[in-house]
């Protein structure tokens, strides 16, 4: 990761159709039993980034990133289409990263070779777990032999792959996670993504879950979950570089780190949101989630955004600092100060430094130790405060 560099410019790009709803997925996915028109789709895409690109004037582009949903259900000729009207719109430097979230059933993984024709070059896949049990617990279509497979094909086809693995499942014990995760890592080209499972709100699981059809790990045993996936992925050469994100040095989400670093990004389709300074404030852009309503708004408006704000001073300030704590390398002091109008509270910082939560790096910037990034939340809270 290049240290503390320009925070950058993305294109987020929402598909969100899914084969099958996970019990866990709270994102805005969508199940069809007729295929959409991708071709009706592709070309509303193209009218809502015009609309995007009158707002934001000429950028150069940091990253792009296909995101669902499960983009890998979309036909290659489509995904070349959609990374053709980005690079139409704004100026796409050769050799940016572009990234494509694909579920690895054998069907999708047939399409790898047309995605990378099409300019894709780094694919992240939802594997989730190496057991097949739990892939059936966590609702997923493939098994762990398709998975293999389909990361193998990637490793041949993509400069960058990376996967998803969620943890803290009932049942699981750390010695069974030990031993996944080194599977893993053996698997892994350069990048891992490791989310604990967690029940949200109008969710399939979260029914199951209320109704004791299962039990999580306790606090006690998430955090040990936790201090074990750090400890061992540092070990074997991919350290955290965000809570819940993995790299070898130099194999970052440049995406992602467009996010955590508050840079500006694009967001187009179906529930995609959007943060870019339009004039001289941050501008918040939020679309219509379901995917025929948001295709006729855009049919009819030029984009399907249904709501949005500006962003005061104070309320960028504290995204900046909810974003930029999750990363090891933490935020800018003089950037914060720049943003909100203030200091953070010099005493304020000593007592988290006290308590093991924070620590500085260098003179000027401020990064949340492990400990402090198990209650960030909280972290974040208490340094925003005003009083």
């Amino acid at each position: 990761m290049t240290a503390f560099s320009e925070p950058g410019f993305g294109v987020y790009l929402h598909w969100p159709f899914c084969a099958a709803k996970c019990p866990y997925c709270d994102f805005n996915s969508h199940v069809r039993h007729q295929p959409p028109d991708q071709a009706r789709f592709a070309a509303a895409f193209r009218r809502e980034l015009e609309y995007f690109r009158e707002r934001t004037g000429p950028r150069e582009v940091t990253s792009i990133f296909l995101g669902g949903g499960t983009p890998s259900l979309m036909e290659p000729d489509t995904v070349g289409a959609l990374l053709e009207t980005v690079a139409e719109l704004w100026t796409v430097p050769n050799g940016i990263e572009i990234t494509l979230e694909a579920n690895p059933s054998s069907v999708e993984a047939s399409r790898f070779r047309g995605y990378r024709a099409a300019g894709v070059n780094r694919v992240s896949m939802g594997v989730q777990a190496l057991n097949d049990a739990d892939l059936r617990f966590l609702g997923r279509l493939h098994n762990v032999a398709e998975a293999k497979v389909a990361i193998e094909l990637a490793r041949e086809i993509f400069p960058r792959l990376s996967f998803d693995l969620i943890y803290a499942r009932p049942g699981q014990t750390i010695k069974a996670w030990e031993q996944e995760l080194a599977q893993a890592i053996d698997l892994a080209a350069d990048h891992l993504s490791l989310y604990q499972l967690t029940i949200e709100e109008g969710t399939r699981f979260h029914a199951l879950h209320a109704a004791g059809k299962f039990v999580m790990p306790d606090a006690d045993l998430s955090a040990d979950l936790y201090a074990v996936t750090q400890q061992v992925t540092a070990a074997r050469g991919l350290p955290a570089y965000e809570i819940s994100n993995h790299a070898r040095p130099g194999a970052e989400s440049r995406h992602n780190l467009v996010y955590w670093r508050y840079g500006e990004y694009v967001g187009a389709g179906p529930g995609a949101h959007g943060r870019f300074v339009d004039g001289t404030r941050r501008i918040v852009t939020f679309t219509e989630k379901m995917p025929e309503t948001w295709a006729n708004l855009v049919e009819a408006n030029g984009n399907g955004i249904t709501g949005g704000e500006t962003l005061s001073r104070s309320e960028e300030a504290d995204e900046f600092l909810m974003m930029g704590l999750r990363l090891t390398e933490g935020i800018d002091l003089v950037r914060y100060e720049a943003m909100s109008g203030r200091p953070l509270s010099s005493p304020r910082i000593a007592v988290l430094q006290d308590e093991g939560l924070v620590e500085p790096i260098g003179n000027s910037r401020l990064r949340a130790t492990p400990t402090g990034m198990i209650v960030l939340d909280a972290l974040v809270a208490d340094l925003a405060r005003t009083d």
